[in-house]
């Protein structure tokens, strides 16, 4: 839209983690602006936008679109660590053009750290710290009365430079105890939710049902390092939202919430939401953060969305399995490091989980990082492992040189990497690393699944002497085939673990799955004793032909596959395909604890291939991902099946 509107012009600009063909939903942006247009005079004197970019986007093209009719009177930014940079620089081009406008940076990235925000970009007029909604309102209003960002002192819960250039900080303002007075992004229209052609423009929905943390990681930033109480939208209001959302065909919706599955509220939130399901159809998943210590709310959750068949991903945040790291992590006591019968139960209940972990965290070793890995493994195989990072306002941030802590900015965002720390020298982090990019590609994004566990049980091959032998085989190979691989792996080594070409190459390339096999052939098989070889080569060979496909409806990469519909979503169907093992099954008796005799059992099986997979595969979200392994006909269409063998 041309800026040369009579009214004031306001855009906030937003941009998400992934480069991918989606959006990511701005929903951080959506509340400030509704509650900006709440506001009859802002309503009034304004036009409020939201410019929202994916990631990855390059910051020439970026600031092109942003500017390409002009500039508006106030550019508010929702800054994190990955768009700090860019952001940064679209700043000082902003006062290029207007140099009388306001520029305002918000979260968590910035929030309570103006000194060093203003000192990078001294364009920056304001950085708002804490919750946003109504001090941004009210930014807005001192603009249109003409004040100087110079003289913002009776605004709560901002800083901002003064007249003679020192940083003002303002007192912090109280946290909203009512969450209903922010009006709904969704259903005031703050975020436009269609495409041109009419179709939920957005890779999920992202909402929130509460704020706050009750814990105080040492790690993460979502309690403030301080502990919060936490406040929940209304019923009424996150129904009215569900519902929306249900007639918009959303697929995926996607909680925004710490401890989801903790509250009361929450039980309540599911029931709404199958109910909407069962009227629309939509909602198909709901994927969260889930509650750290399980409850009875938790439970009865969970078998609420089995009984409906209600998808979710069911997480295990337990970050280390190392006691002294845990008690530095200020996460000792804590329920979850009982997982071991929370594990058993999601298994009995035929419910998928994952777990994650952190690396690099005081009180670690690399030595007892991998014995706690495979200890993990053996009751859940998708690790998602992360390096750990200083964030702002953690107490490791805060508390960083007695911990010892070296760290260095990542080459393009502004997130602290840790090289070392007293427990933890630089040779065994970068030892470390290298067995994390081949965990993340392999294990915690799927592209392995089954063998796993067969391989441990049949072969004594732990999942972290699996990986490391994949690693170890790799690096010895210098043949074309493998070379984007090995690529992608030194790579990750410089850019702290980017594995998204990694994947693109194991998913989108037909050349990926020969390297694989080659790798089983020979590396693998002739550690296995002969009596398994046959079972395992079955495990692997049903990973390989379960993986998701990125081919669409009618290309020729889909050829052989038939487009076919199930309740409503787009399939492809393969061919039916044997194997002398029912490895589901096999892994499902490993997993229950079985004493399984190596006994072949044939299955005949058609697979069925979500649709959609290119847009996800290189964003590392192997929540998404998981929802587009090929699955077997009896999981498909399993009720069905059994009906029609009834009749």
């Amino acid at each position: 839209m041309p800026v040369d509107s009579a009214k004031r012009q306001i855009w906030l600009v937003q941009q998400g983690v992934w480069d991918t063909p989606m959006e990511s939903m701005p929903l951080a942006a959506g509340y400030l602006k509704a509650t900006a247009l709440a506001d009859e005079r802002i309503a009034r004197e304004t036009e409020v936008e939201i410019r929202n970019y994916r990631g990855g986007m390059k910051l020439s093209a970026l600031s092109q679109d942003l500017f390409r009719d002009g500039a508006p009177d106030v550019l508010a930014f929702s800054v994190l660590g990955w768009n700090y940079r860019e952001f940064g620089i679209l700043a000082e081009t902003f006062k290029q053009l207007r140099p009388d406008g306001w520029v305002i940076f918000g979260g968590t990235h910035v929030a309570n750290r103006a000194q060093r925000t203003f000192a990078m970009v001294p364009e920056v007029d304001v950085v708002v710290n804490g919750e946003g909604e109504f001090v941004f309102t009210e930014l807005v209003k001192a603009y249109l009365d003409g004040r100087s960002p110079r003289s913002l002192g009776d605004i709560d819960g901002i800083s901002y430079q003064g007249p003679d250039g020192a940083v003002v900080t303002t007192p912090d303002r109280p946290r909203l105890e009512d969450l209903d007075v922010i009006p709904s992004p969704l259903l005031t229209g703050a975020i436009p939710l269609l495409d041109d052609a009419g179709e939920f423009r957005y890779d999920v929905a992202l909402m929130e049902t509460n704020r706050g943390c009750p814990y105080k990681c040492s790690f993460c930033y979502w309690g403030g390092a301080v502990g919060q109480r936490v406040r929940a939208f209304s019923r009424e209001r996150l129904r009215a939202e569900l519902e929306f959302l249900a007639q918009h065909k959303v697929h995926t919706v996607v909680l925004c919430d710490a401890n989801f599955g903790m509250l009361p509220i929450d039980a309540e939130f599911v029931e709404d939401l199958l109910e909407i399901r069962e009227r629309y159809g939509y909602p198909r998943t709901l994927e969260t953060s889930w509650a750290k210590n399980k409850s009875k709310v938790f439970y009865q959750i969970v078998r609420d969305m089995k009984n409906a068949g209600m998808r979710s991903s069911f997480t295990l945040a337990l970050q280390t399995l190392s006691d002294d790291a845990l008690k530095l992590m200020n996460r000792r006591n804590m329920k979850v490091n009982d997982w071991r019968d929370l594990v058993e139960w999601l298994k009995a209940e035929e419910l998928d989980c994952y777990a994650e972990l952190i690396w690099g965290a005081p009180g670690e070793s690399l030595q007892s990082f991998l014995r706690g890995y495979d200890r993990l493994a053996e009751h859940v195989s998708r690790i998602a492992v992360y390096p750990m990072l200083l964030l702002p306002n953690t107490e490791y941030f805060d508390k960083k040189e007695s911990y010892g802590f070296v760290t260095v900015r990542g080459d393009t965002d502004d997130f602290e990497y840790v090289l070392a720390h007293h427990t933890m020298p630089l040779r065994e982090n970068l030892e470390a690393r290298r067995f994390i990019f081949y965990a993340r590609v392999l294990a915690e994004n799927l592209v392995l699944r089954h063998v796993w566990a067969p391989a441990r049980v049949f072969a004594g091959l732990s999942q972290s002497t699996l990986l490391l032998n994949f690693a170890d085989w790799l690096e010895r190979q210098d043949d074309t085939d493998s070379a984007p691989l090995r690529e992608a792996a030194a790579n990750a080594a410089a850019e702290f673990g980017a594995v998204s070409p990694a994947l693109v190459y194991m998913y989108g390339d037909p050349r990926a799955k020969t390297v694989l096999s080659r790798w089983w052939q020979e590396a693998v098989r002739p550690l296995v004793p002969e009596t398994a070889r046959q079972c395992l080569d079955e495990a692997f060979r049903y990973d390989i032909v379960t993986q998701p496909t990125c081919a669409e409806p009618g290309s020729p990469e889909a050829a052989g596959l038939e487009l076919v519909d199930v309740d409503g979503e787009a399939f492809l169907r393969g061919a039916p395909v044997e194997f002398d093992f029912d490895v589901p099954r096999l892994v499902e008796a490993i997993g229950r604890g079985e004493t399984v005799p190596i006994e072949p059992r044939r299955l005949v099986t058609s697979f069925y291939y979500k649709v959609g997979f290119a847009a996800f595969v290189a964003t590392t979200n192997h929540e998404q991902s998981a929802y587009f392994i090929g699955r077997p006909e009896r999981d498909v269409l399993g009720g069905q099946l059994a009906q029609d063998a009834a009749g």
